[in-house]
């Protein structure tokens, strides 16, 4: 006949564990506090479902990811464990408790010098069952799938407010607009006659440098501020889409996509004075050098009832 079954109870005289909670969010946009209410969420419930931890307290930073952006939550959650008046620290993940892996593992050492336990949930990652050479290898691996992932976001959104045409980029202002009180563009009074100046100089045979000539004469200060107007200012100047109302913006450098978003702001000169302005600067790419050294340009315009256009400049 088998004997008494005897009951056991649990031992409830095992330490409560002093547990806090670290989150951080980049910014307190409402999706960011969303990312916040759940993150502290969670861990909160992941904490109350073990009997012995008792969460003492939250630490909540919302900072961006530079190096030179403040975090006193995260600063005051590592004095505390220094002092010993925590036991585990519970973080949603590896890229929550720093910004990248040196930043996360000199944390980690801290910790773990203070005999501070962390867990990171999302990783399923636990300093106390992880040896020191394995969690390095996967702090690594996760800061850089974070940093990767954080990059190509970045880069779909740029693409998208390119696209959309809300991307800030298509109202950086140049020489002849100013900027009102929302950030749009707005013709400067004094500088559009200075862009109307130099298309018409141009139009009107001058070369680069007698339009620059023509400036200094006139007394009319560079967009700098200085007596001599850079030759390169005003060869950029005669082929900036913006002074026809056009914004012109690359995404990705050299191998990137150019979007343009028409009558995004109030137009200097007409398309027709633009495009003149296009065609005459391929015409004078073609020139001859004579004995005597002036320049002859040797292009046929068109419409010409001439063979060959012959004027020396």
């Amino acid at each position: 006949m088998p004997g008494k079954v005897r009951v056991i109870p649990a031992n409830t005289n095992e330490p409560m564990k002093h547990v806090v909670i670290y989150a951080r969010v980049s910014s307190n946009t409402m999706e960011q506090l969303d990312s916040l209410k759940a993150q502290i969420s969670g861990l909160t419930k992941f904490v109350s479902g073990h009997n012995n931890w008792k969460l003492v307290d939250i630490h909540i930073d919302i900072a961006s990811a530079k190096k030179d952006s403040s975090r006193p939550a995260f600063h005051q959650m590592i004095e505390e464990c220094k002092a010993g008046l925590t036991d585990i620290v519970v973080v949603k993940s590896i890229s929550r408790l720093g910004r990248d892996t040196v930043e996360v593992l000199d944390a980690i050492n801290t910790l773990r010098e203070s005999q501070v336990r962390i867990i990171f949930k999302q990783d399923e990652l636990d300093t106390l069952t992880v040896g020191s050479s394995l969690l390095i290898s996967t702090v690594e691996a996760c800061t850089q799938a974070e940093n990767e992932t954080r990059s190509d976001n970045i880069k779909w959104g740029i693409k998208q407010r390119a696209s959309n045409g809300s991307l800030g980029f298509y109202r950086r202002k140049c020489y002849g607009y100013d900027k009102d009180e929302n950030g749009d563009l707005i013709i400067n009074k004094e500088q559009v006659e200075v862009v109307e100046l130099i298309f018409d100089l141009y139009l009107g045979g001058k070369s680069i440098l007698g339009i620059v000539e023509k400036l200094k004469d006139r007394n009319i200060k560079s967009p700098t501020g200085k007596d001599d107007w850079p030759k390169r200012s005003v060869e950029k100047m005669l082929s900036n889409e913006k002074y026809i109302g056009i914004s012109v913006v690359n995404v990705g450098g050299k191998e990137g996509q150019i979007y343009k978003l028409n009558n995004s702001h109030p137009a200097i000169v007409s398309k027709e004075m633009f495009g003149a302005v296009q065609e005459d600067k391929i015409q004078r790419s073609n020139l001859d050098i004579s004995e005597n050294g002036k320049v002859k340009s040797t292009v046929q315009r068109k419409n010409s009832n001439r063979g060959v256009f012959d004027k020396w400049i």
